[in-house]
């Protein structure tokens, strides 16, 4: 016979060695019968041959080939294999008898620790590739559970979907448990979901981690509800949003949620039962009654107008408000506020100013929050705003509500006829003028003498003093050339104008309309008749001084 080739030489020898070593396992098998065969028995039952069980494998120092092979014959699928797989000794020693399922995860095992990977071609091929690229040449896909397949080193697929925690967040938390030789996990952020190749064993620890992070955040939270006395809910959640805040809150946990309810002023607490010790102390503090920082007042006049008053503080916040603003668009820095005993009110603040400084004396400057509005039924002044609003606007008020200086102004109206020793009315009267100011008549009639403007009168006569009796003496020319039409006064205040009227009303035609009436009438006219007072009108405006001294 010719040599073989090198080749076939080797294929030869390997193919020897495969029948060797099932003859060897053969062998173990019958000797295992055998031995059991000479045991002490009970008498002999009826043999009952179990396909589905294995007596024994042994493997020693087997290579991938001869694995492979028994994998074939246990599976009764072909297996397909590359050129290039990685060489390595097998070394599988079942000396018991086993079920065939049980034999096929110990192979499956031994493969995947040695590096190699299965990947199921339908029901009759298996593909053997390195267990890197397994990912890539589609391992078996598990649907359901992963505890529904045996516990196994085979490399499968599993699709694991989260409802409460994110795949971006637990991704990072189970690296570290997965075979890095598989690749890790793959991320499905837009299903909320984690694609894992790694064996069937490892899958299934994954699958039981998954189960206790996948919880929602209230997993062990439970409510409660604060009703508050004094505070407002939102005020007060507010309050707790600015105290628990960097570090505190991250102590508390991001689980942790309050809210409020101001329909029933309740503050709601969701978080871990083991805090509510902290919220009731710190919520307890909060809900205390404290003095509002605006608040309002009504003030009621007792001299002056409420609408005139208002009027002058509208005018003086908004005009001083004004100032304050361009002067602080400026870029001038604030001026400081004016003593608190200065007449003038200070200007309004753009701003919420506090209730006092630190000079203890309160400050002087009107907030934004400050409004005046009059109640002409009450003649009060409604004030809304700061203390110290109120207080600056008591301070005016006061000032305001005064009693005016008031005057009466008597006229006599007279007709004077003059003649040739008077040169005009107020002479024929005997008043005196000097520098257009009235500073006394002359006169004498029985029982009354006027001298210089001072009247005298006798002792029989008593009452009250008549200027136009006074002024009517009976001397020499009052007798023949004057006489008195009317003698009105009027009461009026310092500053307020007043009118005198001395005459009558009379109707007066201001328009004439015609219009076509008909053809036989002609034409037809209406006039326009308005009333107009004929006569002597007098306006005067009083300004008393501080002494008395009366200015018209």
């Amino acid at each position: 016979m010719s040599p073989l080739p090198p080749r076939a030489a080797s294929a030869s020898i390997r193919m020897r060695l495969r029948l060797l070593r099932a003859s060897c396992l053969a062998l173990a098998g019958l000797a295992a019968g055998n031995l059991h065969a000479q045991a002490p028995a009970a008498p002999p039952a009826p043999a009952r041959v179990d396909e589905d069980t294995v007596n024994q494998i042994m493997l020693p120092d087997a290579d991938l080939d001869t694995v492979l092979n028994v994998y074939e014959q246990l599976t009764g699928r072909i297996v397909i294999r590359p050129q290039q797989l990685t060489a390595a000794t097998y070394n599988l020693r079942i000396k018991q008898a086993v079920t065939k399922a049980e034999a096929i995860i110990a192979i499956e095992t031994a493969l995947a620790v040695n590096g190699i990977g299965l990947s199921p071609l339908g029901d009759k091929f298996l593909k053997v590739v390195n267990i890197q690229a397994v990912r890539q040449e589609a391992p078996e896909m598990i649907t359901g559970s992963a505890f529904e397949r045996p516990a196994t080193g085979k490399a499968a697929s599993k699709m694991f979907t989260l409802e409460f925690a994110r795949a971006q967040e637990v991704a990072p938390m189970i690296t570290g448990l997965l075979n890095a030789l598989y690749g890790g996990p793959v991320i499905l952020a837009s299903a909320n979901a984690l694609l894992i190749t790694d064996s069937i064993s490892n899958l299934q620890r994954i699958e039981t981690v998954l189960q206790h992070i996948d919880r929602p955040n209230t997993a062990g939270m439970k409510p409660k509800f604060y009703q508050l006395r004094d505070a407002k809910a939102s005020d007060l959640v507010n309050k707790l949003r600015g105290i628990l805040t960097g570090t505190l809150q991250q102590q508390i946990g991001s689980a942790t949620s309050y809210s409020a309810d101001d329909r029933t002023n309740q503050v709601i607490l969701v978080t871990d039962p083991r805090q509510h010790a902290f919220f009731d102390d710190l919520i307890e503090r909060l809900d205390r009654r404290a003095d509002p920082n605006t608040r309002n007042e009504v003030i009621y006049l007792k001299h002056a107008k409420a609408t005139d008053v208002v009027n002058v503080l509208s005018r003086i916040i908004s005009g001083t408000n004004t100032a304050l603003q361009r002067q602080g668009a400026a870029a001038g820095p604030r001026p400081a506020a004016p003593a608190a005993n200065q007449p003038a009110p200070a200007v309004p603040a753009p701003t919420i100013v506090s209730a006092s400084n630190s000079q203890g004396d309160g400050n002087n400057e009107f907030s934004s929050l400050m409004t005046v509005v009059n109640d002409d039924r009450s003649n009060a002044v409604v004030v809304f705003g700061t203390s110290d609003d109120i207080r600056l606007v008591r301070a005016l008020i006061d000032k305001l509500d005064i009693v005016l200086p008031q005057v009466r102004i008597e006229v006599v109206i007279a007709e004077v006829t003059l003649d040739d020793q008077n040169a005009s009315g107020i002479s024929a009267l005997g008043l005196k003028i000097e520098g257009d100011k009235l500073v006394g008549f002359s006169g004498t009639t029985v029982g009354m003498g006027a001298t210089g403007g001072a009247v005298s009168r006798g002792g029989a006569v008593s009452g009250s003093r008549d200027l136009a009796a006074e002024i009517s003496l009976n001397t020499t020319p009052r007798s023949r050339n004057n006489a008195i039409t009317t003698q009105p006064a009027i009461v009026t205040s310092h500053g307020k104008q007043a009118k005198f009227f001395n005459g009558e009303t009379r109707p007066v035609v201001t328009g004439t309309i015609q219009s076509a009436a008909g053809v036989s009438t002609g034409l037809a006219s209406s006039s326009t008749v308005t009333q107009q007072q004929i006569g002597t009108t007098l306006t005067v405006t009083p300004f008393i001084g501080v002494d008395g001294a009366v200015q018209l």
